[in-house]
């Protein structure tokens, strides 16, 4: 009698308000809505959100039939989301509940199912930040949402099953390294007798990988099953190691056998690696490595955390291959499995924390926060991604009871990772085991990083775990000289941490824009900290990080070129973020020079940006017939004029003007001509600069900035294919106005209207203007297969489609799936 999983996550029926009515097993919800899972509450604007359009009490329906039960066969209940509270009814009457919205929970329904056929299921959703659960009670610079967010899935199980299995490998580094895998068996046969079970444990690929044991559990009753557990020892070898290059992952399957009989059997992927942080930085199967990596919330426009494992994947992407970062911490709660698994794919290193903001409540709201510590653990130990445990309240006072809790809930659960705790205070009780620190010192002036000695106390593993944020909120459409000194603030801290020996690393906040309460964000209650906006849009901070990588050329010139736009209407400067070894500049065809990253200014950056001070090079030698020394000296009155006007020049430097007009027999209009072509760009055409990008002596990217470049929409969509399987799927379609170059357009407020042909729909409003010159809109499938088209069309730009195919898998309408369960059991009744 193997595992049987149906995914329940079509056709229920919403009502946005509760009611005793829906519970009742004969209630009509024809006349209710039909939403899909994952699913939000509410249709949420994308800015100035009103936290009471989904802070209420609302109700799903649908019908549930496992089919016959026989030999004391349950049917499971799984949830892996709910905001923020749930109470599940069969038939009317109350089969369980839960309290918190990041972590799965399990309802046995069993007992509870019609006697035949179909049976009604409603589950009361509460999404009211109540007091009593974390992380409310305080303010909170983030937003709780609402819904059925993640997906739900009926399992069917025998009387003898497998409860919870953890993995803890040991010694990977050593060359015996082995697999302890602790096995949970509950015997919830009606037979008054202990049972004799076979237990295997077998992995893929590696070697001798498997192992067996027996276990003899006591007797147990269907609906209180007895518990025996069991550890047995896979033999590794020298097992391939996971890490960001090589993200090796191995299925453990374990067997639950009766004689030859499959009882059960549930399959789990993990890597082996070796995580440490130590006084002297963070190690990786023994390798040092810096951890350079920024901040995610869960929160998407218009539906917050309620989207499907497409766009959770697609933000592990942009993370691991766009921006190149290493490391993800998930602030301030556990998030998607399916985001976790895209880092588990990708060799995404992860921070996972406990939910919460600053705010520590009573002695129940304490308890619960331990209870999602242990949720949390249970959920994502099997993860390689996964490096620590974070069970500190991000940001709050000292409270050594509380924090003793947290920490012994972690090592209990899971002795083979450390933990660590976030504040943003010096000299914080260190009960976990990494000092993790948000560390907002730098405001452009001060120093980019504290030392980790004086924030600390004493040498310990150090981490800081947020940088740059509030102190600077940058939005996508911003002038130039805030959106390039947002980037650079970011480079300036990364650069501090690569250079400091105590410092395992700094993560920026971070990721993308997000929505918060109105007590936060820039009027608009959003939070313009990311490095992306909220549609995933990268700004000059992207560049930045994504410039630190080895694994692709990036080449971006960040500087628009635009004089008008800049203070004093000059040019003083080209920055190019780039991880190329030099750049070759060339100004309308004419080669200007070759320039190398900024050392100097980042000494221990992996890839410094590069600053172009000089835009001229020895054009004027050539065009102009000037002496080389006589043409620095234009350059440096010109620059002089264009920073500080004309009269900023001192009588010696007039009388050098003088003489330099009269060497060259010019005019005072021939030299205002100079000036103008060469610096200020009055009555000219546009200059285009084309960059060069070299590594190892070899061309390997181009860039072009040209301020007269005619205009366009691009418009391009993430994925072409929606695959409809467990629930619905989505593609991210992003609207650009872009230049001949591709260079963004970034004050084009242009106004697009959208709209949908096929089994599609498009996710928001169908009439958007562009922020920073895009946006985005996600298009979900509607459950059929077939082709479908997505339009956009703009008075200025005409009109763009993008053709699109759904397809569907077979776990579209619900078949059961008999074998293995890939999910790990959640703790709960299993």
């Amino acid at each position: 009698m193997t595992r049987e999983v149906r995914h329940l996550n079509r056709a229920w029926r919403f009502a946005p308000r509760g009611g005793p009515d829906y519970l009742e097993p004969g209630f009509d919800d024809s006349g209710l809505a039909l939403v899909d899972v994952p699913h939000c509450v509410a249709d949420l604007p994308y800015d100035h959100i009103d936290t009471s359009a989904y802070e209420h009490v609302s109700t799903y329906r649908r019908s549930i039939e496992p089919g016959p039960l026989p030999g004391g066969r349950r049917a499971l209940l799984h949830f892996d989301g709910v905001a923020t509270t749930a109470e599940v009814y069969v038939e009317g009457v109350l089969a369980g509940s839960h309290v918190g919205g990041y972590t799965p929970f399990t309802v046995d329904v069993t007992d509870h199912l019609a006697v035949a056929g179909p049976s009604a299921l409603a589950v009361v959703v509460d999404s009211r930040e109540r007091a009593d659960v974390p992380p409310f009670g305080g303010a909170v610079d983030y937003l709780g949402y609402g819904g059925i967010y993640r997906e739900v899935r009926l399992e069917v199980v025998g009387p003898v099953r497998l409860g919870e299995v953890a993995l803890r490998p040991r010694g990977v580094l050593t060359g015996r390294a082995s697999l302890g895998v602790d096995v949970e068996v509950r015997n919830g046969e009606d037979a008054g007798e202990r049972l004799e079970v076979d237990v295997e444990v077998r992995l893929d690929g590696v070697g001798t990988g498997s192992a067996r044991g027996r276990v003899l559990t006591g007797p147990g009753t269907p609906s209180s099953p007895s518990l025996a557990c069991t550890r047995l020892d896979v033999p590794l070898g020298r097992p391939a190691l996971w890490g960001p290059a090589t993200p090796v992952l191995h299925d453990v399957v374990v067997t639950l056998r009766r004689g030859s009989e499959v009882l059960d059997a549930i399959t789990l992927r993990t890597g082996f690696r070796e995580a440490a942080f130590r006084p002297e930085g963070f190690f990786l199967n023994g390798v040092r490595m810096t951890l350079r990596g920024l901040n995610r919330h869960e929160a998407f426009p218009y539906v917050g955390p309620a989207m499907p494992r497409s766009a959770q994947v697609r933000d592990a992407e942009i993370l691991a291959r766009d921006l190149g970062v290493n490391v993800v911490r998930l602030s301030h709660y556990p998030q998607s499995p399916h985001f976790l698994d895209a880092c588990d794919d990708l060799g995404l290193l992860v921070l996972e924390e406990m939910p919460g903001w600053q705010h520590i409540g009573d002695a129940a709201w304490q308890a619960r926060a331990v209870a999602d510590v242990e949720a949390m653990v249970r959920r994502d130990r099997h993860r390689p991604s996964v490096i620590a445990w974070g069970v500190r309240i991000n940001e709050s006072l000292d409270n050594d009871a509380f924090y003793t809790a947290t920490n012994a809930a972690a090592r209990r659960l899971d002795p083979t990772r450390q933990t660590f705790g976030v504040r943003n205070f010096a000299g914080s009780r260190l009960l976990e085991d990494v000092y993790t620190y948000n560390d907002f010192v730098h405001d452009g002036a001060r120093p980019a990083l504290r030392p980790a000695r004086e924030v600390a106390g004493r040498r310990v593993p150090y981490l800081v775990t947020e940088h740059t944020g509030h102190m600077f909120p940058t939005k996508a459409f911003d002038p130039e000289s805030r959106r390039l000194e947002h980037a650079l603030r970011h480079l300036r801290v990364l650069d501090a941490a690569y250079r400091a020996p105590d410092v395992s690393g700094a993560l920026g906040w971070c990721f993308a824009d997000y929505a918060t309460h109105r007590e936060f964000g820039s009027g608009d209650r959003i939070c313009h900290h990311g490095v992306l906006d909220a549609f995933r849009n990268p700004k000059i901070a992207a560049v930045a990080y994504a410039s630190q990588q080895d694994e692709r050329p990036v080449l971006e010139i960040v500087s628009a070129m635009v004089p008008g736009d800049l203070d004093a209407s000059e040019i003083r400067a080209m920055h190019v973020f780039t991880n190329c070894d030099y750049i070759r500049l060339s100004r309308d065809g004419e080669e200007v020079g070759t320039y190398f990253p900024d050392r100097e200014t980042f000494p221990c950056l992996p890839h410094p940006p590069i600053v172009v001070r000089d835009l001229i090079g020895r054009a004027m030698e050539r065009r102009e017939g000037f002496s080389r020394k006589d043409a620095e000296r234009v350059k440096e009155i010109f620059s002089l004029v264009a920073g500080q006007g004309l009269d900023s020049l001192s009588p010696l430097q007039k009388a050098r003007v003088a003489r330099l007009a009269a060497k060259y027999r010019l005019t005072e209009a021939q030299m205002l001509d100079l000036y103008g072509r060469y610096v200020a760009g009055w009555g000219a055409a546009a200059v285009r600069y084309d960059v060069e990008g070299f590594r190892d002596g070899v061309k390997v990217a181009t860039a072009t900035r040209c301020a007269d470049a005619a205009g366009r929409l691009d418009v391009r969509a993430d994925a072409l294919t929606l695959v409809e399987g467990a629930t619905y799927d989505v593609t991210r379609v992003v609207v650009a106005h872009v230049d001949a170059f591709g260079a963004a357009q970034v004050y084009s407020d242009a106004v697009v209207s959208l709209s949908a042909e096929g089994p599609v729909r498009i996710l928001g409003p169908h009439t958007v203007g562009l922020l920073g010159g895009a946006r985005a809109f996600w298009v979900r499938s509607l459950g059929e297969g077939g082709p479908a088209r997505v339009v956009v069309t703009s008075e200025r730009f005409g009109t763009h489609a993008v053709d699109l195919e759904v397809r569907v898998g077979r776990d579209v309408t619900g078949d059961r799936t008999a074998g293995v369960a890939v999910a790990p059991p959640s703790g709960g009744p299993g």
